[in-house]
C-alpha cells in the first residue's frame, strides 16, 4: 500500500543521523533528550556541548539547531524570555524544544547503538505469563457482569507488553541467528557453539511454543465474541478518549484497538489464509538447521581428501603460462615433486646377512629411524603419558542423569496436573514418553481385564493403572504425535505413602 506524502516526509527527522556532520546533531539532541521538556538557546546548547567535550561555535549551533528544526526533530520555543540587557536577548532569542518525532527518533536511535550485535535471549517465561493472563482475561469477560475497567486495563497492559516484549526478543534472535548461519567461514569452534545453540536452546523454544499457542489460541477464541465491549471498557477512561473530545490525537495504549488484538491473534493462528508467526518460526528453526547442515559439510570437505585445489591450480596455472619452457618445466616439478630418479634398487631380503667386511656402495640402503638419524639417540623423547584425567566427563554424565531426573518429574507433574481426562490437554514430548513408559510396564504387569495391570514408579511416586474399556478408544495428543489406544482407559496417580 502506497503511503501519503505527508507520512513519508516524516521520515526527514532521520536525516540527522546520516548528514555528514550525524556527530554534531547526535550531541545535540542527545543534550536535548537528556531532561523532559527541555527549552535551551542556541548559547545554552553551545555550553552544555562544552561541558560534554563537544565544542561548536555559536553560529554553527545556530546552523545546526535551524537544521534540525527544518527535519523537524526540534520546534521553536514559545518559552517567554525575560532579559534585562540586549546581550542577554541576544543569547537567548532563537529557543527551541523537542517535537514528539524528534524524541522518538533520538530515543530509537540511542537503542540501535547502544545494542550489542549479539544475540538477544529470547524471553520464553513470558509466553507463560501470556497464556495464563489471557485465561484470566477470558474467564473473567465471560463471567456474568463482564470485567470492571481497572483490572480490564491492568490485565490488558500487561499481557501486551509481555507479548510485545517476547515478540521483539524472538525476532533479534533468529536476525542474529540468520546473520552467523549465512556465513561461510566458521571455523570449528564457533561451528560446534552454534550447533548446541540450535540443538539445545531452539529446540527447548520451539517446543514451549508448540506447546503454549493451542493454548493461547483457544483463550483468544473465547474472547473474540467480548472484544468490542472490552474495549469500549478500556477505552472509556482511557486518556485517548478524553482528549478526543477535546480535538487532541494521543495514541491509545496498545491492547484499546481492534488491530493490536488482530496482529496478537495472527502471531499464534493462521487468520484470512495467513501464516502466523509460529509457523513461520518453525519454518525459520527448519531454514537453521539446514544452514547448520550446509556448514557442516563445508567443514568435512575442508578436512578429509576430498578438499578443492580450484584456486591453487588455476594460480599454479598463471604461472606456467608466463614462464618460459626451462622455468615452467622448474615450477611444474617443484609443484608436483616430478624430480627425476637419483637411484633404483630392489629393497633386499629381511632374513638376509650382510657380512660387516661388505663395501656400504653395493649393498642395499638400510632404514635408519627418524630419532637414530636427526639426534643420534634411538630413545624416544619426552615422557610416557599419564593416565587421562576423565572427571569432566564423569561430571558431564552426573549433570545430564540430574537434567534427564528432572524433566521426568515435570512430566510426571504435567501428568498429574492433567487428572483423569489425559485426552483433553497437549502432552509435551517428555509427558508422552513417560506415559508410553508406563502403558508398557502396566500391560507387561498383569492383564487389565483382571485388575492387575498396574505398575509404580517409586522414584517419581507416580502409579498407572490400565482399565478395561470396551468399544473406547482414547487418543493422547502431544508435540511428536498422537497416541491411540482403544478398548483399554488409563488412570495415572500419586502413589499413597504411609504418612499420608
Amino acid at each position: 500500500m502506497e503511503e501519503p506524502e505527508e507520512d513519508l516526509a516524516r521520515l526527514s527527522a532521520f536525516a540527522y543521523l546520516t548528514a555528514p556532520e550525524h556527530a554534531d546533531y547526535l550531541a545535540i539532541m542527545r543534550l536535548f533528550t537528556a531532561s523532559l521538556m527541555a527549552d535551551l538557546s542556541a548559547q545554552q546548547v553551545v555550553e552544555g556541548l562544552a561541558g560534554r567535550g563537544v565544542n561548536l561555535s555559536l553560529d554553527t549551533a545556530v546552523n545546526r539547531l535551524e537544521k534540525l528544526k527544518g527535519w523537524g526533530n526540534l520546534l521553536p520555543s514559545s518559552h517567554t524570555v525575560r532579559v534585562k540587557s540586549i546581550e542577554e536577548y541576544q543569547r537567548a532569542r532563537s529557543r527551541y524544544q523537542l517535537s514528539p518525532l524528534g524524541e522518538r527518533v533520538q530515543r530509537q536511535a540511542d537503542e540501535v547503538l547502544s545494542s550489542a550485535d549479539t544475540a538477544r535471549e529470547i524471553s520464553r517465561e513470558l509466553l507463560g505469563l501470556i497464556n495464563v493472563g489471557l485465561a484470566n482475561l477470558a474467564d473473567r469477560v465471560a463471567a456474568p457482569g463482564g470485567i470492571d475497567g481497572t483490572t480490564a486495563r491492568e490485565t490488558v497492559a500487561t499481557v501486551f507488553a509481555q507479548f510485545w516484549a517476547f515478540r521483539d526478543s524472538v525476532r533479534d534472535f533468529y536476525a542474529f541467528l540468520g546473520q552467523v548461519l549465512a556465513r561461510y567461514d566458521l571455523d570449528t569452534g564457533e561451528y560446534a557453539g552454534f550447533k548446541d545453540l540450535l540443538l539445545d536452546y531452539i529446540e527447548s523454544i520451539t517446543e514451549e511454543i508448540v506447546l503454549l499457542a493451542p493454548r493461547i489460541e483457544r483463550h483468544l477464541d473465547r474472547l473474540w465474541p467480548h472484544l468490542p465491549a472490552l474495549i469500549a471498557t478500556l477505552r472509556a477512561d482511557g486518556l485517548a478518549g478524553a482528549a478526543a473530545g477535546a480535538g487532541v490525537v494521543i495514541q491509545a495504549g496498545r491492547g484499546q484497538e481492534a488491530a493490536d488484538w488482530a496482529g496478537l491473534r495472527a502471531w499464534f493462528a493462521d487468520v484470512d489464509g495467513r501464516r502466523s508467526e509460529v509457523t513461520q518460526l518453525r519454518d525459520a528453526t527448519l531454514r537453521a538447521l539446514q544452514s547448520l547442515l550446509a556448514n557442516a559439510k563445508r567443514l568435512v570437505r575442508s578436512t578429509g581428501r576430498g578438499t578443492s585445489r580450484r584456486r591453487e591450480l588455476l594460480r599454479l596455472a598463471a604461472w606456467l603460462d608466463a614462464a618460459d619452457e626451462d622455468s615452467a618445466a622448474d615450477i611444474f616439478s617443484s609443484a608436483f615433486g616430478s624430480h627425476g630418479a637419483r637411484h633404483l634398487g630392489i629393497a633386499p631380503e629381511p632374513e638376509a646377512v650382510v657380512p660387516a667386511t661388505t663395501s656400504w656402495w653395493p649393498v642395499a640402503s638400510v632404514e635408519v629411524p627418524v630419532a637414530l638419524r636427526e639426534r643420534g639417540v634411538r630413545a624416544a623423547r619426552g615422557r610416557a603419558a599419564g593416565l587421562p584425567d576423565r572427571s569432566a566427563q564423569q561430571r558431564a554424565l552426573v549433570e545430564a542423569a540430574a537434567a534427564e531426573q528432572q524433566r521426568r518429574a515435570a512430566a510426571a507433574a504435567e501428568l498429574l496436573s492433567a487428572g483423569d481426562d489425559l485426552g483433553a490437554v497437549w502432552l509435551s514430548a517428555p509427558a508422552i514418553q513417560l506415559v508410553l513408559e508406563l502403558t508398557a510396564r502396566a500391560l507387561g504387569a498383569g492383564d487389565p481385564a483382571l485388575g492387575g495391570a498396574v505398575t509404580v514408579l517409586d522414584d517419581l511416586e507416580l502409579r498407572c493403572e490400565l482399565i478395561s474399556k470396551p468399544r473406547s478408544i482414547l487418543t493422547l495428543r502431544s508435540v511428536t504425535g498422537d497416541f491411540t489406544i482403544e478398548d483399554l482407559g488409563i488412570v495415572i496417580g500419586r502413589v499413597e505413602t504411609p504418612g499420608d
